[in-house]
């Protein structure tokens, strides 16, 4: 799935990050727990340098919780990155992040020379909810559609942090196909970006090979079928996804499929493992 978004506030976003860069003394990027691989923005990487990181893999009440901590025990092996899973069910976890920022600088009087934070994360990851527990009162707005920051917004907090906000934002072309389709399944593509039945179709191939399971149970089939387009006739039979003729619907069962792993009602899934990316970067790179 070769996806290109790249709308001209995003653009401008990253000029704008770039250009205050220089006076930040950390970064905390937001991910998707689902898929802490796909939903890093590689331009962050490439702005921030040697700044120090922390990595927040949020929503990770979505996620198989022993796939989170191979993806933290991942991001800490490397130099001046730690990492942390949390989610909006325990805002206490969050905001142990203000306390990983001052371990980063445990030498630095804060009421003299505040710590600078850029926080970042591409669309739809829950940054602007992370941003609000940080800050204990409402500042940045909540939506479930991908792309609502539009600009970036200092943020003083109480504890010597001053917090900066920038829009969520892709970058020009997500070069590894299935890292595209997973950023569809879990909603950081705007639905119009993408066709529901390709996208789904990926989802149930993938579920049926990782967490087979929660197929069965969540949709009261007895096995599953072979390919990924029959499973998707399973469910649509099961769900009364039917047209005249008994003919499958097949975008309304697509839709029905990603709603509900979205909303966990198939239970807590990750979408990729640091093996698998490892392998699907080792095949791209023998392909060039």
């Amino acid at each position: 799935m070769a996806i290109q978004w790249f709308p001209g506030h995003m653009h401008k976003a990253r000029k704008e990050i770039k250009k205050v860069m220089p006076k930040i003394d950390l970064i905390i990027e937001v991910l998707d727990a689902r898929i802490p691989y796909s939903s890093e923005n590689p331009l962050i990487a490439e702005l921030r340098g040697d700044k120090p990181c922390i990595k927040l893999l949020n929503k990770s009440d979505l996620a198989d919780a022993k796939t989170t901590q191979l993806w933290i025990d991942h991001f800490q092996a490397s130099r001046n990155i730690k990492a942390l899973a949390v989610t909006q069910e325990q805002p206490a976890q969050i905001k142990q992040t203000l306390k990983m920022c001052r371990q980063f600088f445990p030498d630095r009087n804060v009421s003299v020379k505040p710590i600078r934070v850029l926080i970042m994360g591409i669309p739809n990851v829950g940054k602007s909810s992370v941003i609000n527990t940080l800050a204990g009162r409402f500042i940045a707005k909540v939506g479930d559609e991908p792309a609502i920051t539009k600009r970036q917004q200092k943020i003083i907090l109480d504890n010597g942090i001053e917090l900066m906000d920038t829009p969520g934002f892709l970058w020009p072309k997500i070069h590894n196909v299935n890292s595209g389709y997973r950023l569809a399944v879990t909603g950081a593509i705007k639905s119009t970006a993408m066709e529901y039945e390709d996208v789904a179709l990926f989802a149930a191939s993938y579920f049926a090979e990782a967490y087979n399971d929660l197929l069965l149970k969540r949709y009261k089939l007895t096995e599953l079928p072979e390919g990924e387009m029959e499973i998707l006739e399973a469910i649509a039979k099961k769900r009364g996804c039917l047209q005249a003729g008994g003919k499958v619907n097949l975008h309304k069962v697509s839709e029905i499929l990603l709603n509900e792993y979205r909303g966990k009602l198939l239970g807590a899934i990750s979408l990729e493992t640091p093996d698998m990316i490892h392998a699907e970067l080792e095949e791209m790179r023998q392909q060039q």
